[in-house]
């Protein structure tokens, strides 16, 4: 029997109700509306976060086309399967979509989708704000493929160095696509930050302090710390190339006084930091399968992390080894040498940490360990030939090589991606309420860690026999024909897990086991509620007393009571003890943050023609930014 939802007319606490009646009242009052205006206006933090994931992964799917294109391009010696310029646009297209559009946003909102759950809050911070990132994220990525699509791609790299993008040797409108394309994601990164800072520091349950703040969620924190910094960099390079491009403004310009090291001082300095960004979340995932497949609580909690601090403070001392090529002073070069040397620590420091829990645990070997143990053996294979190209001789050796390209691809693959397809099984079944298929998904690890292996590690020879990166094509008496061919199977097998991935998580989806709440038997909270969660994540807050409260509870988590079920109401908590201090009231679902996205999508579009359209469409975006804004009395609360 189905218990009635009590009538909203009056004041109504949790601790009121029974489970069944209690359920039903926070499913009407959390419930979104079923309308066009309700999708739009979503501030539901785990429908928000699919959407982010959902659309990463398709541009992951475009940008992996490119790259596959690449390949078959690449695959023999003078081939005519595409001519330059296409190339150079699928080249540019394929970095700028797998860093932008792809890496960082699909590592940052797994954090928007499981840190509330994590953390034990009923909703993220600042809901209207992560919905507004992720119409901005959409508008932006669509208009640089739509833009290639009609032929104005990006063609200067997903670095875009001056004076190659400058009006004088990129006279059409590629350049200022991809440059307003930058601003569009980094805003919506920064927004996403901005939420989860505030979500982790205000909303943890009760008890959680900080010492037992599950490593994942430590992870996307810090995470989100090294992108309020970094960001801002790369929007200002963006935004004083635009200016240089569209109002003659000479900042990269070095016959006016400007200065082209500029260009690349701002971008590597966001650029290097990027490369944490996107492996810090990674590392988290890693800890949180590691843990639980181990069945026994991490090794070494605290020095974990200390070294996610450490990673992202470092991150920022690395940029210049990018430049090692330019003639910057000897000096400065072996400072920079040294810090890319230094930050190798605290990932080993990591890496102990992990086998040494899997040492002392009883290891069970689903398809979520096996993707960790490969990203182990790949990340650390890039980290070696990390520490070979921070040496300034050996870097000006291997500079613009394929060997270069092995180890950013051996780092970024490994150290995210890997970790990635281990969170999707992982957490797959508390998405969905499915286990995904332990037979496709060994099958799906084997084709992707051996492919990916089979693509990339013939790229360190064929960059130690001096193919360059950034070519179309190359002369067959080089001999590099043979290494391109087995690099492009390779890639086709790396594609096809990719495949296998989607199918199995289909057929999981449509008919797979059900999982229960927790089917793993870990021990954080985002498994103690039901698989898929309800709007409000938890009926009763939990009261956090471990850092593994579902190991350490073994009959039922202790609750705190005393919140609303007839409005939207959450605990904020003190930053260090998670002491409640008072009741917020969650927002409502709003159309206000999708007009001020479109509004300001069209004005950055526009300006791609005309500096007046920024003019124009200011006050547009100041009316929508004011119907978001605008008070609403209690009675329309």
């Amino acid at each position: 029997m189905t218990a009635e939802a009590p009538p909203l007319d009056r004041e109504i606490r949790d601790r009121d109700l029974d489970d069944a009646a209690l359920r039903a009242a926070l499913a009407r009052t959390w419930a979104t509306r079923s309308s066009l205006s309700g999708w739009i206006g979503e501030v539901d933090h785990k429908r928000i976060a699919l959407r982010f994931v959902l659309t990463a992964l398709f541009f992951l799917l475009l940008g992996g086309s490119a790259a596959l294109v690449m390949r078959l391009q690449l695959a023999r010696p003078e081939s005519g399967l595409i001519g330059p310029d296409l190339y150079n646009q699928l080249f540019s297209m394929h970095g700028t979509t797998m860093m932008f559009l792809f890496a960082v946003p699909v590592m940052e909102t797994i954090g928007l989708y499981f840190v509330p759950l994590m953390v034990g809050a009923r909703q993220v911070a600042f809901p209207r704000l992560v919905n507004f990132a992720y119409w901005m994220f959409l508008f932006g990525g669509l208009m640089l493929w739509i833009a290639f699509l009609l032929n104005t791609g990006a063609d200067t790299g997903w670095f875009s160095y001056v004076p190659l993008s400058s009006l004088q040797y990129s006279p059409t409108k590629r350049v200022d696509f991809w440059a307003q394309m930058v601003t569009f994601t980094e805003v919506s990164s920064l927004a996403v930050a901005v939420s989860l800072i505030v979500t982790v520091l205000k909303h943890r349950a009760p008890g959680m302090t900080l010492d037992r703040i599950p490593l994942f969620v430590w992870a996307e924190f810090v995470n989100a710390f090294v992108i309020m910094f970094a960001m801002p960099s790369v929007m200002i390079a963006s935004t004083l190339l635009i200016l240089d491009r569209l109002v003659e403004t000479r900042f990269f310009e070095t016959s006016a006084g400007g200065d082209a090291l500029l260009w690349q001082h701002l971008f590597w300095f966001f650029g290097h930091p990027e490369v944490y960004i996107i492996f810090i979340p990674g590392t988290g995932m890693v800890s949180a399968i590691i843990a639980t497949f181990a069945t026994r609580p991490v090794f070494g909690y605290v020095p974990l992390v200390l070294a996610l601090i450490a990673t992202g403070f470092l991150s920022f001392g690395l940029w210049v080894h990018h430049m090692f090529a330019t003639g910057l002073p000897k000096l400065g070069e072996s400072f920079f040498t040294a810090s890319s040397m230094l930050i190798a620590v605290p990932s080993g420091i990591q890496i102990f940490c992990w086998i040494a829990t899997l040492w002392g645990g009883r290891p069970r070997f689903h398809t979520p360990l096996l993707f960790v143990l490969g990203f182990v053996f790949i990340f650390v294979a890039g980290g070696m030939t990390g520490v070979m190209v921070a040496s300034v001789p050996i870097d000006l050796q291997v500079h613009d090589t394929f060997f270069v390209v092995a180890h950013f691809h051996y780092v970024l693959i490994g150290g995210a991606v890997f970790p990635l397809l281990g969170a999707i099984y992982y957490w797959f079944p508390k998405v969905t309420g499915r286990l995904m298929s332990e037979r496709l998904g060994a099958w799906n690890f084997g084709l992707a860690f051996a492919g990916f292996n089979l693509a990339f590690f013939p790229m360190h020879i064929l960059g130690l026999q001096g193919m360059p990166r950034r070519v179309y094509t190359y002369p067959a008496e080089l001999g590099w024909g043979g290494l391109n061919l087995l690099a492009t199977t390779g890639a086709l097998m790396f594609a096809a897990s990719f495949a296998l991935l989607v199918v199995n998580a289909v057929t999981s989806y449509r008919s797979g086991r059900a999982a229960g709440s927790n089917p793993w038997g870990a021990g954080t909270l985002e498994w103690a509620t039901a698989s898929p969660p309800p709007p409000y994540n938890f009926a009763l807050t939990p009261l956090v007393t471990s850092r593994e409260p579902l190991w350490s509870e073994r009959t039922a988590l202790p609750v705190v009571t005393g919140l609303r079920v007839d409005r939207r109401e959450t605990f904020v908590t003190s930053p260090a003890e998670a002491r409640p201090e008072l009741r917020d009231m969650a927002v409502e679902p709003s159309i206000w943050p999708f007009v001020a996205a479109l509004f300001s999508g069209l004005t950055l579009f526009g300006s791609i023609y005309t500096p007046w359209a920024v003019v124009a469409g200011s006050p547009f975006i100041a009316a929508a930014l004011v119907g978001w804004f605008w008070p609403k009395s209690a009675k329309e609360e």
